[in-house]
């Protein structure tokens, strides 16, 4: 081979290794704010933003999200009686009142803003159910065996969840950890650790160590 070809190979790999390293310092640039985990210290977990006082077994205070999917009744009516799911923006469709915008309400204020919209126009004080079937899923990004998302449970570790994607890789960092949430409408970065407990539409991020 020439010195020519060489320096040529030579030059290319140190561009993808510069490359690969500028793109792992892209992932401690993150501009998305950074907020403690305070989960621990208030004794229960909120279950998604907005939430005040509740705990994962306290449905009632639960705010629905994104892709979380509801069984809805209206007592009498079975044709406005199913299972519902929320698309990705927290929007709910609903037989002959359309889009709801469900993002952060409760079960309890989604009936009443249903039965709202039916009254009067096509029934006359309708009597409105809504639960939740299925929450919302969580992510597991990064340095995992099996990204991707998976069904919320609840009493779910930051651990836990690594778990359930299969495990860290040999170059994740298991010190440090950040949780993505929406918190008031905005996405924040929790500063987390291992004990951190999940919230429904968490994405787990697990970073590279590089030493």
């Amino acid at each position: 081979m020439s010195s020519g070809s060489i320096s040529t190979t030579l030059l290319l790999r140190c561009c993808a290794i510069a490359a690969t390293l500028a793109l792992g310092a892209c992932g401690y640039n993150d501009p998305t704010p950074i907020v403690p985990d305070n989960s621990a210290a208030a004794g229960s977990l909120n279950l998604a933003p907005n939430a005040s006082g509740g705990t994962q077994a306290n449905s009632a205070d639960y705010r629905l999200g994104p892709n979380d999917r509801t069984r809805i009744i209206v007592f009498g009516q079975p044709n406005l009686t199913g299972e519902f799911q929320l698309d990705g923006n927290g929007v709910l469709a609903f037989p002959l009142i359309g889009n709801v915008d469900a993002n952060g309400m409760t079960p309890r204020e989604l009936q009443q803003a249903i039965a709202n919209k039916l009254d009067p126009q096509y029934m006359h004080n309708p009597s409105v159910s809504v639960e939740v079937s299925t929450r919302r899923p969580f992510y597991v990004v990064g340095e995992v065996q099996k990204p991707g998302s998976y069904p919320f449970v609840t009493d779910l570790t930051l651990l836990q969840a690594i778990s359930t994607a299969g495990g860290e890789t040999y170059r994740a960092n298991m010190s440090s950890f950040y949780i993505k949430r929406r918190v008031n409408g905005q996405i924040v970065r929790v500063a987390a650790t291992q004990e951190s407990e999940i919230q429904p539409g968490d994405t787990v991020i697990v970073r590279e160590r590089y030493f």
